[in-house]
């Protein structure tokens, strides 16, 4: 544990350059709901079915998403579609592309900047404000086995293929970490959830990091896998927790899908977590000072600064000093001490005995 208690300083800036505003929570929202709409009134107007329900996910659905000063938000909102209703007009069952172009056609709107588009996985739909909304498109195959079990799976149009995967599982996971948090005892409620956007926010901390670094799911399953809570101390269980990351992607870059067994999030060799492993090596050689005996609290925030290439943990140092010199200066006369002029004669009208 570093001598140095930084905690207060880690939380406040988790809470005010990390966590989104609730007025932009709230304008997300507005584009996912209008954006849901939208897409039924264009599907119902094409004479096709609508989808059977909508969900978000990843790091919108599993509240993970960090503040970004380009407004470079993404808000994933899965489609489902029972399969049957995912036909052309002969019958016969959409492909993956034909599925995605049909959700694309259905969102056109001429009060929209920009039209949507589609891509392996999802179809996107931008926002002159930086936003852009990804719409994955799943289909939803159910068979009753022979004794009578009723079975139900899901399939997203990737690319060329209808892939099993269902993202709502991913949240399952990931909420149940957090829940099991609790039951450990470790640390206070959701820290894991503070570390996984302090990490997060540390991966795209400059410009020039966002394209090159790993995904937020791969830094996601990183950091329930290594996590080391440390009651009352997001700056030492963020520090213990990178350490640890660090040590499993010293030996492989590889990272399981925290859901499907036996696929990969990453490979031995992916180039985003090699780069978000340099990240953090950096890092840390930045943090070496708060395991030395001498470090001091100016030292400690100063370090903070220079991984989130900001000045925000130097600047609470500023202000704290600040305000404790102010107390200090009112708690002292400024003319200095008066004496009397004369001698104070005790009676009982002065009220002294």
């Amino acid at each position: 544990m570093s001598r140095v208690d930084c905690n207060k300083e880690m939380k406040g800036y988790h809470s005010d350059r990390v966590t989104l505003s609730k007025s932009d929570q709230d304008e997300m929202r507005a584009r996912r709901d209008n954006g849901r709409t939208r897409l039924e009134n264009g599907l119902v107007k094409a004479g096709h079915s609508t989808y059977r329900e909508a969900s978000s996910q990843g790091s919108y659905a599993m509240r993970t998403m960090v503040q970004d000063s380009q407004n470079d938000y993404d808000i994933d909102d899965g489609v489902y579609f029972e399969k049957d209703d995912l036909k052309d007009a002969k019958g016969n069952y959409l492909d993956p592309r034909a599925a995605r172009l049909r959700i694309r056609n259905a969102l056109k709107d001429k009060r929209l900047a920009y039209d949507a588009t589609v891509k392996t996985n999802c179809v996107r739909q931008k926002y002159p404000e930086g936003y852009h909304i990804d719409i994955p498109v799943y289909r939803i195959i159910r068979w009753t086995e022979v004794v009578g079990n009723k079975n139900v799976e899901y399939e997203l149009a990737s690319g060329d293929e209808w892939v099993k995967s269902d993202a709502r599982a991913v949240t399952r996971w990931y909420d149940g970490a957090v829940g099991d948090e609790l039951k450990t005892g470790a640390s206070d409620y959701s820290q894991i959830r503070r570390l996984t956007k302090l990490t997060k926010k540390m991966a795209r901390s400059r410009i020039t990091w966002k394209g090159q670094t790993t995904s937020g799911i791969c830094i996601t399953r990183l950091v329930v896998d290594y996590f080391r809570g440390v009651y009352e101390r997001d700056d030492d269980a963020l520090h213990d927790t990178w350490k640890a990351i660090k040590s499993k992607l010293d030996v492989s870059f590889q990272i399981n899908h925290p859901v499907l067994i036996g696929k990969k999030l990453a490979e031995w060799d992916d180039e985003g977590v090699r780069f978000f492993h340099a990240c953090l090596v950096d890092a840390l050689k930045k943090l070496e000072i708060l395991d030395e005996q001498e470090c001091t609290c100016e030292q400690a925030l100063k370090a903070w600064d220079d991984v989130y290439n900001t000045v925000y943990f130097s600047d609470q140092l500023s202000t704290k000093l600040a305000a404790e010199k102010s107390l200090l200066q009112s708690a002292v006369p400024a003319t200095g001490l008066a004496f009397p002029s004369e001698p104070i004669i005790p009676n009982k009208s002065s009220g002294f005995a």
